[in-house]
C-alpha cells in the first residue's frame, strides 16, 4: 500500500510511520523538511500546507493520513488537492471537539464543539471547535473514504509533552512523592504504539467512520496509575496525597505543573471517562499498562543530559510544597 504521510515526524505520526513501514507499506512523508534525517530512506516531499501544496501534483496514493492538522482552512487545502488522488484518508483528532459542558457519557455520537468564528486560527484558543470543524470538512469531501480517530491523551516512548513522562520518572527517583488532589478521579490515556498499529491496520482495511481512540484496557484512576508506577519500577516512593485547595492556594498550575490533576470542579473530568467501547470492537488493543510505564522511563533515559522537561512539578518546589502540608498535618489544620 503506498500511504501518504501529510506531516509523520512528530511524536504519533513518527510512530504510524514505524507502524506502517513494519507492516510493508511504501510511505511518502509531506511536510516542512525540519526533520529530514528521521526517515533518511524515505521518500521526502517538501513543502507547507498553507499555499506549498505542489510537491503534491501529479501524485496519487492508496491512503493519506493526516496527523498535522489543526486549522479547518488549511485542511480544506490538503482536501482540495488530495480528495481525487487518494482511495482513503485519516484524520487524526481529539477528543478535545467534545463538548464536556453536556451531561452524559461521552462517546462518538455525543455533541461536539462549533466553531462559531472561521476567521480564528488561533490553536491555543479554540483547539477542540477547530478540530471539529475539520473532521466536517473531511466527512464532506471524503465521504465513505475518511476515518476520524478522536485521541486522547497519548503516552509512551518520546512522549515530548511530558505529561505521563513526569510520573515515571518521578516515582522511580522515590523518597515523598507530592499526588495530587483526588485519588480516585478518573484517568484515561493510551500508548501511543497501540494507537498508532491499530490505526495502520483500520488504514490497511480502508475502514471508514468515527472512533474515539483511548484507554487503558481497563478503568483506571489517577491513584491507581501512580500505584502502578511504583509497582512496575519496584519503587520506594512514598505517596503523600494533598488537596485540592492547598493546590490551588500554593498556586500550582493543573495538568503541566502537576500532571494528571484536574480540580474537581473542572469539566474536563468528563474527557477522562469517556467511552471507547467502539474502538475496541474495531480491534483496538492495549500492551500492559507496566510495559508502558517500563519502556517510557527507559526512553526518559535516553534522553540527552540536561534536557529541560516540559511538564512536571519542579524539585525544590515539590519538597518545600511537602514539607508544609506536612508541618500543617502536625498542627492538625490538614489545610
Amino acid at each position: 500500500m503506498k500511504v501518504l504521510m501529510l506531516g509523520g515526524t512528530r511524536f504519533l505520526g513518527k510512530n504510524i510511520v514505524e507502524a506502517a513501514i513494519a507492516r510493508g507499506h511504501e510511505v511518502t512523508l509531506f511536510n516542512r523538511g525540519n526533520n529530514r534525517d528521521l526517515f533518511p530512506h524515505l521518500e521526502q516531499l517538501i513543502g507547507d500546507r498553507d499555499g506549498g501544496l505542489d510537491a503534491l501534483n501529479n501524485r496519487s496514493w492508496d491512503a493519506v493520513i493526516d496527523t498535522s492538522g489543526y486549522v479547518p482552512r488549511i485542511v480544506n487545502q490538503s482536501l482540495q488537492a488530495l480528495k481525487d488522488r487518494t482511495q482513503h484518508y485519516t484524520f487524526i483528532s481529539t477528543i478535545d471537539v467534545y463538548d464536556e459542558s453536556v451531561p452524559g457519557e461521552i462517546s462518538e455520537s455525543h455533541p461536539v464543539h462549533t466553531l462559531k468564528d472561521e476567521s480564528i486560527e488561533d490553536v491555543q484558543k479554540a483547539y477542540g471547535p477547530m478540530k471539529a470543524r475539520c473532521e466536517q470538512l473531511v466527512r464532506e469531501q471524503m465521504e465513505d473514504k475518511a476515518l476520524i480517530v478522536r485521541c486522547g491523551l497519548i503516552a509512551g516512548p518520546g512522549d515530548h509533552t511530558d505529561r505521563l513522562t513526569y510520573w515515571p520518572r518521578r516515582i522511580a527517583r522515590g523518597g515523598e512523592v507530592l499526588a495530587p488532589g483526588n485519588l480516585n478521579a478518573p484517568i484515561q490515556f493510551i500508548d501511543v504504539r497501540d494507537v498508532s498499529e491499530w490505526i495502520v491496520r483500520k488504514v490497511e482495511e480502508r475502514h471508514a467512520g468515527l472512533y474515539t481512540a483511548t484507554g487503558p484496557g481497563e478503568p483506571i484512576t489517577v491513584g491507581g496509575f501512580i500505584e502502578a508506577c511504583a509497582r512496575a519500577l519496584e519503587s520506594d516512593a512514598r505517596l503523600t496525597w494533598v488537596s485540592d485547595s492547598f493546590l490551588k492556594e500554593q498556586e500550582v498550575g493543573s495538568w503541566i505543573e502537576m500532571p494528571l490533576w484536574i480540580p474537581e470542579e473542572a469539566k474536563l473530568h468528563a474527557l477522562m471517562s469517556v467511552n471507547v467501547s467502539r474502538a475496541k470492537e474495531a480491534g483496538l488493543t492495549y500492551r500492559p499498562l507496566e510495559t508502558t510505564i517500563k519502556d517510557t522511563l527507559i526512553w526518559d533515559r535516553s534522553r540527552p543530559e540536561g534536557t529541560e522537561p516540559k511538564a512536571g512539578l519542579a524539585e525544590e518546589k515539590e519538597k518545600k510544597l511537602l514539607a508544609l502540608w506536612n508541618s500543617r498535618l502536625s498542627e492538625g489544620s490538614g489545610e
